[in-house]
């Protein structure tokens, strides 16, 4: 079979571990299998265990194409990972842990571990390159309503314990319109609040001086005019001027927002940006296939060097 492009073809491609480890080898490595530890180029392949083992001595001379990536560790062949990869990645709202475990024939807690791990590898990292032409900036705040609060929750909200907005926790978003490739690209951060100590420096880091920034009348984006264009559009009083509008980061917001209350229902403040930055993968890459070249493979590009314990994912571990 040639390289799938739907998930049925996805799932029948991928349950063949052959398939698999091929797949991980032209992902990691395209110019040949090297010794993870020492760099050692070819080394010797055990076919009947399906790992190599580098011909230098020193530790860990046995290895799989899963040492060193996301999948380290996990007892979960890649016939499971492959097909979850492709469906967190595809689906345009996410898929629950419930949903992945029923699919994968695996409980919800290991399907949760392994989406948090998938989405570690969906992180765009540092951004080095700046924003500009013509950027949007705006706010919004990720939580439940009130009506649905535990009672000692709605408490702390009446007393204003919660923080945040009525303890919502709020996310701020760039979008450059028609980049490069003339495809808006956004960027998406949880921050502490919407003041201006909050969200000016973001967008003084993200957006190139000089550039056009378009954000609503909060009063937090006031000082932006002394490095760039920056025009204002009221919502009391109208939501598009000409071009001055931020339709798009409110389009992104609404896919976000989508995605949490649809198919992820409850998600913790302390794993919010998690749930951010998938969704920021998705829309940036919006425009690429599904499969061979797309986003799966782009996913799997960045499987390398990226790692989390369960333990450091749920907090009971610090991280380094």
């Amino acid at each position: 079979m040639t390289s799938p492009k739907t998930l049925i073809e996805a799932v029948r491609f991928y349950g063949d571990l052959d398939h698999c480890q091929a797949v991980m080898i032209e992902a990691r490595w395209p110019k040949g299998v090297t010794c993870p530890t020492c760099g050692a180029r070819d080394p010797r392949y055990i076919a009947t265990r399906r790992l190599w083992e580098c011909k230098t001595r020193h530790p860990r001379r046995q290895f799989t194409a899963k040492v060193g990536t996301i999948f380290e560790d996990s007892p979960l062949g890649l016939d499971k990972w492959l097909p979850a990869v492709w469906m967190i990645a595809n689906c345009k709202n996410g898929i629950s842990s419930h949903e992945l475990g029923r699919s994968l024939g695996v409980t919800q807690k290991t399907a949760w571990f392994m989406l948090h791990r998938i989405r570690l590898a969906m992180q765009t990292g540092t951004f080095m390159k700046q924003m500009k032409g013509r950027v949007e900036a705006d706010e919004t705040f990720i939580g439940g309503a009130a009506r649905f609060m535990h009672k000692d929750k709605k408490v702390a909200r009446a007393r204003g314990n919660l923080g945040g907005m009525a303890g919502k926790t709020a996310v701020m978003g760039l979008l450059e319109r028609h980049g490069p490739d003339k495809t808006s690209v956004v960027r998406a951060f949880v921050v502490p609040t919407h003041r201006r100590t909050d969200v000016d420096p973001l967008v003084r880091s993200n957006v190139k001086p000089g550039s056009e920034v378009i954000t609503d009348a909060l009063r937090s984006y006031d000082r932006l005019a002394d490095e760039y264009a920056h025009k204002v559009i009221d919502h009391a009083e109208t939501y598009v001027r000409g071009h001055v509008h931020t339709n798009g980061i409110e389009n992104f917001w609404s896919l976000l927002k989508r995605a949490i209350k649809g198919t992820y229902v409850s998600v913790e403040p302390f794993h919010l940006f998690r749930y951010v930055d998938e969704q920021v993968f998705r829309f940036n890459d919006r425009r690429d296939p599904d499969g061979d070249g797309g986003r799966f493979a782009k996913v799997l590009r960045s499987v390398v060097g990226r790692r989390i314990d369960y333990k450091t994912l749920t907090g009971k571990l610090a991280t380094a």
